[in-house]
């Protein structure tokens, strides 16, 4: 026989002549214990405090027990921990270990005001989703809702986090920029069908100059891909080369992206570009011989051929003056793949081949940051009824994205998870079991003996208590 289950005590399957009994009876355990190392991030980079210091707190300080830093954080914390609604934190209230990393001197809730509340140190939904739904115009004399934010601060934190990581200039970056879809199943504003994606969505644009993440902004899915990227372009150049005068931008895309106002732009502005360019029959013929000559590297290989030739071009009506071009002519197994790029780069600095297989094709780790984000932080999490809260909220999981950046650029560093996938992180290092014992002088955290990653753990605490603040200047 099986289980024999009451309020007190599991039955389960015994093991051997010993019974195997489970209960809820071994105190304060959390789950997360490894959340310390992002708190311990957070010291380093402020990353969370410079997010919440893009909200305007207009309620009346001697009525509240959430700061706009703790709620800030709380939100944020629990994303990189896997909780993706704003559902789950009336359940996290009563985790004495989150209470902790966000910052609550009364972890355990004993001393909050009203009797309901007792135990429940965090916030719960009602009070976390005023962070999305306060009103544009929202102030003091609002009734409920008065946490605004400046969407404008928003887009240039990224930035400015991106360049406070740095302690020197580097001498070249590169900025990816794609746009993704947002699949949406509701009547949310902004709900447009996509051709491409075949679906209802939203359209991101996302620029990320290697792992960091510069801009993430949310748009409706019936504009060109490339909608608002000067506008971003300019924002973001500008602020990078406030900070660094002299060093070499470039920008890469796919086809999307290969638009005349953005080339232009790039040009007037000392920014060189690599974006792919849709193929057209005059393309094609400015490769005639090409396709034959990988044909017969294939047929004496068996094994996909490619040949390039470098030459200039100028369409017919929407470019303003010839540029620079790289034809790929490609044979594979299954036939015939050309493909075409422009750039402003030279052929003295990139030949044809490595500025295509090296410089373009790179762009495609871009993909992978995209999917981290989506896929582990839940930016795709857009069921809101306003665009703009939706908007919200993938800031939240941009900032998470950040801070968890934070954490394997400088407490992963050297380990065997240098480059490990934000759930990765999270499995292996912040999914830890404890037990929380909080005194009048100490918060104890005994963590699991049988932790296998405790060497790893090791080093990554080795690594942040090391590293001092770094300077917020930009």
């Amino acid at each position: 026989m099986f289980a024999q289950c009451n309020q007190q005590s599991f039955g389960f399957h015994p093991l051997g002549r010993r019974d195997v009994v489970a209960r809820f009876d071994g105190g304060k355990i959390s789950s997360d214990a490894g959340g310390l190392l992002l708190r311990e991030t957070e010291r380093i980079t402020s990353i969370l405090h410079q997010f919440a210091g893009c909200f305007t707190d207009h309620r009346d300080p001697e009525l509240i027990e959430h700061t706009v830093d703790e709620l800030v954080a709380q939100r944020v914390y629990a994303l990189t921990l896997g909780y993706e609604d704003i559902n789950d934190h009336d359940d996290l209230r009563h985790d004495p270990l989150l209470a902790v990393m966000v910052g609550k001197k009364d972890p355990l809730g004993t001393q909050r005001t009203r009797l309901q509340d007792k135990g429940k140190a965090l916030a719960g939904k009602s009070t976390l989703n005023r962070l999305e739904l306060t009103p544009v115009r929202a102030n003091a004399k609002s009734r409920y809702k008065k946490i605004t934010l400046d969407r404008h601060n928003v887009q240039r934190l990224f930035t400015d986090i991106f360049l406070q990581s740095y302690k020197r200039s580097p001498k070249r970056i590169v900025l990816d920029m794609d746009a993704t879809d947002d699949s949406i199943h509701g009547h949310q504003s902004g709900r447009f069908f996509h051709g491409y994606y075949k679906n209802y969505c939203y359209l991101p644009l996302y620029i990320f100059c290697g792992e960091h993440l510069l801009c993430a902004r949310m748009r409706p899915a019936n504009i060109d891909a490339s909608a608002g990227s000067v506008k971003e372009l300019q924002r973001i150049v500008g602020q990078i080369r406030k900070r660094w005068p002299t060093i070499q931008i470039v920008i890469r895309a796919d086809s999307g992206f290969c638009r005349e106002a953005i080339m232009t732009w790039c040009e007037a502005n000392d920014v060189d570009f690599v974006l792919g360019l849709a193929k057209n029959e005059r393309l094609v013929q400015e490769i005639e011989s090409e396709p034959a000559q990988a044909n017969c590297q294939y047929d004496e290989t068996r094994q996909s051929a490619r040949v390039f030739k470098d030459f200039r071009y100028q369409t017919l009506d929407s470019w303003s003056r010839s540029r620079r071009v790289i034809g790929k002519a490609e044979h594979l197994t299954r036939g015939a793949n050309p493909r075409f790029l422009v750039t402003t780069l030279s052929a003295e600095a990139f030949d044809a081949r490595p500025l295509y297989e090296d410089e373009y094709c790179a762009r495609g780790e871009m993909e992978n940051r995209i999917k981290e984000q989506q896929m582990c932080l839940f930016a795709d999490r857009t069921s809101a009824a306003t665009m703009r809260a939706n908007e919200l909220r993938l800031w939240f999981s941009s900032v998470a994205y950040t801070l968890l950046n934070a954490l394997r650029r400088l407490g992963l560093k050297d380990t065997s998870m240098a480059r490990a996938r934000c759930d990765t992180i999270r499995l292996k290092l912040l999914r830890i079991g404890a037990q929380v014992c909080i005194t009048f002088r100490k918060v104890w955290v005994s963590m699991s003996e049988s932790c296998p990653y405790r060497r790893i753990f090791q080093r990554v605490f080795d690594n942040l208590v090391g590293t001092r603040p770094i300077s917020l200047r930009c």
